[in-house]
C-alpha cells in the first residue's frame, strides 16, 4: 500500500518559508513583495480562488494589489491595466485568473505581462527561459510537483520519468523541470501508442492528462511514485484526479491525494514566486 504524500502539510512548510523570506526581503528592502490580482467579469469559482490568494498573501506577509473588472470590458482595457502593472514599483507580480470571458483572447493578455512579474510562469519568454535552461519564473504547478517529489527524498538522477500529459501549464514544464534534474523523462498523452506500457517502466509517473481516473492501477510498476495533478468533479459530486487512486495505491511506494495532494502546492508556490520576482527586481 502507498504512502500518501501529504500536499497540504507540504504546502504549510513552503508558507512558513516563504513568510520568513518576506520579512528578510522587508529588512533589506524596507518593503513587502507585492501581488497584483486581476479578476475580469463575476465567475464565481474564480472569485474563490482570488480570495484565497489574497487571503494566502496577507498571512505570508505579501501585499495584495486587486483590481476588478467588469465581464464586458474590453480586451484593450485588460490590456491597458497589465501594462499599468508593469510599470509599477509596488507591483513584483501580476496574475490574470482565469479562464476570462469569451471573445477576450487569454494569450494576447497573458504575453502583455512582463516575464519578469510573471510569477504563473506563462509567458513564452518564461517558457523558452524554462526549455534553455535560463533563470526566470517558473509554473506554479510543477515546480509544486517538484517539491513534493524532494520532500519524500526522491532520486531523480537517472531515474525513469513518464508524464501523461502535454500542456504548457503542466505536462511540457514538468517534463522540462525533471529534465533539468537530470531524469530520463518520456513525454505522453493520451494518444501514445502503448500508454500503459510506457507507464509501467516509469520509476515516476505525473499524470496532467486532464481525465478522470484515467491511469489504472494495473499500469503502474511496482515501487513507483505517482503524482496525480488532476482534479475532475463527478456526477456524484466527488473530486478525483486523474488517476484511479485505490487501484495505484495498491503498487505505488508513494501517491499524492486528489484533493490534499498538488492543489494545495499551486498556491504555496505562487507566493514563493512572488518573492522571487521581487528580489530580482530589487537586485537588478
Amino acid at each position: 500500500m502507498a504512502e500518501i504524500i501529504d500536499g497540504k502539510a507540504e504546502a504549510a512548510k513552503v508558507r512558513e518559508e516563504t513568510a520568513a523570506a518576506v520579512e528578510a526581503f522587508r529588512g533589506e528592502f524596507g518593503y513587502a513583495p507585492g501581488l497584483a490580482t486581476v479578476l475580469v467579469g463575476d465567475d464565481a469559482a474564480s472569485a474563490t480562488y482570488v480570495r484565497n490568494k489574497r487571503r494566502s498573501c496577507a498571512k505570508a506577509g505579501i501585499e495584495s494589489l486587486h483590481h476588478e473588472l467588469p465581464g464586458d470590458v474590453s480586451q484593450q482595457e485588460i490590456v491597458s491595466l497589465v501594462e499599468q502593472l508593469n510599470e509599477r514599483s509596488d507591483a513584483h507580480g501580476i496574475l490574470v485568473q482565469l479562464p476570462l470571458p469569451k471573445g477576450i483572447d487569454s494569450r494576447a493578455v497573458l504575453n502583455a505581462i512582463s516575464p519578469d512579474k510573471d510569477v504563473d510562469g506563462l509567458h513564452p519568454v518564461s517558457q523558452g527561459r524554462l526549455m534553455a535552461g535560463e533563470d526566470g519564473l517558473r509554473p506554479c504547478t510543477p515546480l509544486g510537483v517538484m517539491r513534493l517529489l524532494d520532500s519524500i527524498g526522491t532520486e531523480l538522477k537517472g531515474a525513469r520519468a513518464v508524464v501523461v500529459g502535454r500542456s504548457l501549464l503542466v505536462g511540457k514544464p514538468v517534463a522540462l523541470l525533471l529534465l533539468e534534474r537530470h531524469a530520463t523523462v518520456t513525454l505522453c498523452h493520451s494518444r501514445t501508442e502503448d500508454l500503459p506500457g510506457e507507464v509501467g517502466r516509469a520509476d515516476i509517473v505525473v499524470a496532467a492528462v486532464g481525465l478522470p481516473e484515467f491511469v489504472q492501477g494495473e499500469w503502474i510498476r511496482d515501487g513507483s511514485v505517482v503524482i496525480d495533478v488532476g482534479i475532475n468533479r463527478l456526477e456524484d459530486g466527488r473530486l478525483v484526479g486523474d488517476v484511479d487512486f485505490e487501484s495505484c495505491s495498491q503498487r505505488a511506494s508513494h501517491i499524492t491525494p486528489v484533493p490534499g495532494g498538488v492543489g494545495p502546492m499551486t498556491v504555496a508556490m505562487l507566493l514563493s514566486n512572488t518573492v522571487t520576482a521581487a528580489r530580482r527586481l530589487a537586485t537588478r
